[in-house]
């Protein structure tokens, strides 16, 4: 019988393409670790994201080919999930060597806060509280930019009033601001209400873009209004950001509460943080001065507590905004009720989130504190 060895198995390792990349795994860095026991073959390999759709696809080919090699009669194959810098060097490689666009907010020394507003579905009003937050941040003094991620669905630019394009200078991109806030939106690009009609890499550029093309300048908070759910756009900004820290929009409503945890769940494949849990809708405020819960009580506190459990780290509910017809017309209007009508009970629930975002105070870890040492 002869003996395996690591370069044999490595060579037969190189048959295996990744299905969605189209290059051998060994090409790709792929392959972690090769330990042989006798015939026995044990092989981890490296995938993407943790939530990779052709992990079984990916396991089962690397299985096959390992016990192709002659002497191997069982090969066992386990995962791990690569590391930012080794997705980094993923996309170096897949370039060609081409310097990869430089986004500011994701370096170490920024001192940027970076919230994506997420919501499990539509219609929960995730892009209202996106534009009376950022409108609210800028009013307390803060330099805050908006960039709206929903590329189907794009709707910042008129809910901010905002009919300005950006303007190009040099390779910089120049964003429109609209009450003290710098925004940026597929929507500035497009002649009336024409759709948008990508796949899922054209988004992902297109998000790249809008962070490494856009001069900024030195913003204090950035909010990304993310399209409903868990799809390519969530991921590419895990990727392009993953120091973004997520805030779940959702309704009192259970069933909202319940496709809202998946969005907050999404955490724990890209390892990002969730900063808190936002209700809207929560009830409506009646003319006898009781309240209406039009949508049910509770859900904003249920996805709190669960994605609590989840992380196994404090979720806050961050705040509950009552329905108020004025937020709507605001929308519309492109004059957010957090800036026209701040002592209204929606504008002053939207100030109060506001005040939590702008006064957290930022963590140390990871920062030179440049101190010196002092002699006795």
């Amino acid at each position: 019988m002869s003996t395996v060895t690591e370069s044999a198995v490595r060579s037969a390792l190189a048959t295996v393409e990744d299905p969605e990349l189209n290059k051998p795994i060994t090409e790709l860095g792929m392959v972690k670790s090769i330990d042989i026991d006798g015939t026995h073959v044990a092989v981890e390999i490296y995938l993407t994201i943790a939530g990779c759709p052709m992990k079984s696809t990916l396991t089962t080919r690397t299985r096959d080919a390992a016990e192709s090699v002659e002497g191997v009669e069982q090969a066992t194959v386990t995962t791990d999930v690569m590391s930012d810098e080794q997705r980094r060097e993923l996309r170096t490689r897949l370039r060609g060597g081409a310097a990869e666009p430089v986004i500011p907010f994701a370096q170490p020394e920024s001192t940027t806060r970076v919230f994506a507003v997420a919501s499990g579905k539509g219609g929960v009003g995730k892009s209202s509280v996106t534009v009376n937050l950022a409108t609210a941040l800028a009013k307390r003094g803060l330099q805050v930019g908006v960039v709206d991620a929903d590329i189907y669905g794009h709707s910042i630019p008129h809910m901010m009033g905002s009919n300005h394009r950006p303007h190009q200078v040099d390779d910089m991109i120049i964003p429109p601001q609209a009450h003290g806030v710098k925004i940026m939106s597929i929507g500035h690009f497009l002649d009336g209400n024409s759709p948008v009609v990508w796949r899922g890499p054209m988004l992902h550029r297109a998000i790249q873009q809008f962070l490494a093309d856009v001069f900024w300048g030195d913003l204090d908070i950035l909010l990304l209004d993310l399209p409903p759910g868990t799809g390519d756009v969530a991921i590419s900004v895990a990727q392009l950001v993953p120091n973004a820290e997520l805030l779940i929009v959702t309704t009192p409503q259970v069933a909202a509460a319940e496709v809202a945890e998946r969005a907050g769940s999404i955490s724990q494949q890209t390892r990002q943080r969730i900063g808190g849990v936002i209700e809207n809708m929560s009830w409506m405020d009646m003319p006898d001065g009781t309240r209406m819960d039009v949508f049910g009580t509770g859900g904003g506190q249920v996805v709190a507590d669960h994605l609590s459990q989840l992380t196994g780290g404090e979720v806050p509910l961050m705040g509950q905004i009552p329905l108020d017809p004025n937020l709507r017309i605001g929308g519309d209007l492109g004059n957010p009720i957090a800036i026209s009508e701040p002592a209204s009970a929606a504008g002053a629930a939207l100030g109060a989130i506001a005040e939590k975002l702008a006064t957290r105070r930022q963590s140390l870890a990871g920062r030179q504190l440049n101190l010196g040492v002092a002699g006795q």
